[in-house]
Protein backbone atom coordinates (compact mmCIF):
# COMPACT_ATOMS: atom_id res chain seq x y z
CA UNK A 1 0.00 0.00 0.00
CA UNK A 2 1.34 3.47 -1.09
CA UNK A 3 1.49 5.81 2.00
CA UNK A 4 2.12 9.19 0.71
CA UNK A 5 4.77 10.59 -1.72
CA UNK A 6 8.03 12.18 -1.35
CA UNK A 7 9.16 15.22 -3.23
CA UNK A 8 12.86 16.00 -3.50
CA UNK A 9 13.89 19.47 -4.79
CA UNK A 10 17.15 20.13 -6.06
CA UNK A 11 18.70 23.52 -4.83
CA UNK A 12 22.05 25.29 -5.32
CA UNK A 13 21.05 26.15 -1.47
CA UNK A 14 19.94 23.57 -0.34
CA UNK A 15 20.05 24.04 3.62
CA UNK A 16 18.55 27.76 3.19
CA UNK A 17 15.60 26.10 0.58
CA UNK A 18 15.19 23.61 3.28
CA UNK A 19 15.02 26.48 6.18
CA UNK A 20 12.65 28.68 3.72
CA UNK A 21 9.91 26.02 3.61
CA UNK A 22 10.02 25.10 7.08
CA UNK A 23 9.43 28.74 8.09
CA UNK A 24 6.96 29.18 4.81
CA UNK A 25 4.85 25.98 5.91
CA UNK A 26 4.71 25.70 9.07
CA UNK A 27 4.72 21.70 9.44
CA UNK A 28 5.71 19.29 11.16
CA UNK A 29 9.22 17.63 10.76
CA UNK A 30 11.72 14.60 10.99
CA UNK A 31 15.09 14.76 11.46
CA UNK A 32 16.14 11.76 8.49
CA UNK A 33 19.71 11.62 10.51
CA UNK A 34 22.90 14.33 11.11
CA UNK A 35 20.16 17.04 11.39
CA UNK A 36 18.84 16.61 7.34
CA UNK A 37 15.20 17.41 8.24
CA UNK A 38 12.51 16.37 6.27
CA UNK A 39 9.13 18.84 5.86
CA UNK A 40 5.59 17.26 6.34
CA UNK A 41 3.29 18.65 2.98
CA UNK A 42 0.07 18.75 2.77
CA UNK A 43 -2.10 16.10 1.60
CA UNK A 44 -1.26 16.16 -2.06
CA UNK A 45 -2.32 15.07 -5.63
CA UNK A 46 -0.59 14.77 -8.87
CA UNK A 47 -1.25 15.16 -12.62
CA UNK A 48 0.59 14.08 -15.71
CA UNK A 49 0.53 17.08 -18.74
CA UNK A 50 1.28 16.22 -22.13
CA UNK A 51 4.56 17.67 -23.07
CA UNK A 52 7.22 17.30 -26.67
CA UNK A 53 10.18 15.83 -24.06
CA UNK A 54 9.65 13.87 -20.66
CA UNK A 55 11.46 14.73 -17.27
CA UNK A 56 10.41 18.57 -16.07
CA UNK A 57 8.70 18.50 -12.68
CA UNK A 58 7.06 21.34 -11.20
CA UNK A 59 5.28 21.81 -7.61
CA UNK A 60 2.63 23.95 -6.67
CA UNK A 61 1.27 24.18 -2.86
CA UNK A 62 -2.54 24.84 -3.46
CA UNK A 63 -4.22 27.01 -1.39
CA UNK A 64 -8.33 28.20 -0.65
CA UNK A 65 -7.80 31.72 -1.13
CA UNK A 66 -4.75 32.84 -3.19
CA UNK A 67 -5.05 36.64 -2.78
CA UNK A 68 -5.05 36.49 1.23
CA UNK A 69 -2.33 33.97 1.05
CA UNK A 70 -0.15 35.94 -1.25
CA UNK A 71 -0.62 39.54 0.97
CA UNK A 72 0.48 37.22 3.88
CA UNK A 73 3.38 35.44 2.64
CA UNK A 74 4.43 38.66 1.17
CA UNK A 75 4.66 40.35 4.82
CA UNK A 76 6.66 37.69 5.36
CA UNK A 77 9.23 38.50 3.10
CA UNK A 78 8.09 35.50 0.31
CA UNK A 79 9.39 37.25 -3.34
CA UNK A 80 6.30 36.45 -5.75
CA UNK A 81 7.43 36.62 -9.48
CA UNK A 82 4.21 36.96 -10.85
CA UNK A 83 1.12 38.53 -10.63
CA UNK A 84 -2.03 36.26 -9.86
CA UNK A 85 -3.38 34.48 -13.32
CA UNK A 86 -6.88 33.80 -14.19
CA UNK A 87 -6.54 30.33 -15.94
CA UNK A 88 -8.82 27.39 -16.87
CA UNK A 89 -8.46 25.34 -13.73
CA UNK A 90 -7.33 27.70 -11.24
CA UNK A 91 -5.81 31.70 -9.67
CA UNK A 92 -2.15 31.00 -10.19
CA UNK A 93 0.84 32.80 -9.33
CA UNK A 94 4.66 31.78 -8.29
CA UNK A 95 7.14 32.15 -6.09
CA UNK A 96 11.46 31.91 -5.80
CA UNK A 97 13.31 29.84 -3.46
CA UNK A 98 16.30 31.35 -1.82
CA UNK A 99 18.42 28.93 -4.14
CA UNK A 100 16.27 30.02 -7.07
CA UNK A 101 13.96 27.30 -7.96
CA UNK A 102 10.01 28.13 -8.67
CA UNK A 103 7.43 27.46 -6.64
CA UNK A 104 3.48 28.01 -7.78
CA UNK A 105 0.83 28.48 -5.38
CA UNK A 106 -2.94 28.22 -6.87
CA UNK A 107 -6.60 28.12 -5.64
CA UNK A 108 -8.17 25.38 -7.62
CA UNK A 109 -11.16 25.21 -9.55
CA UNK A 110 -11.35 21.83 -9.78
CA UNK A 111 -12.21 19.27 -7.12
CA UNK A 112 -9.29 18.42 -5.08
CA UNK A 113 -8.00 14.75 -5.45
CA UNK A 114 -7.04 15.04 -1.42
CA UNK A 115 -10.51 15.74 -0.42
CA UNK A 116 -12.46 12.90 -2.14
Amino acid sequence: MIKGAHVILYSADADADRRFLIDLLGRPTVDAGGGWLIAQLPPSEVAVHPAEASGAIELYLVCDDVEATVAEWTGRGVPFETPISEERWGRVTAFRLPGGGRVGLYEARHPLAFEL
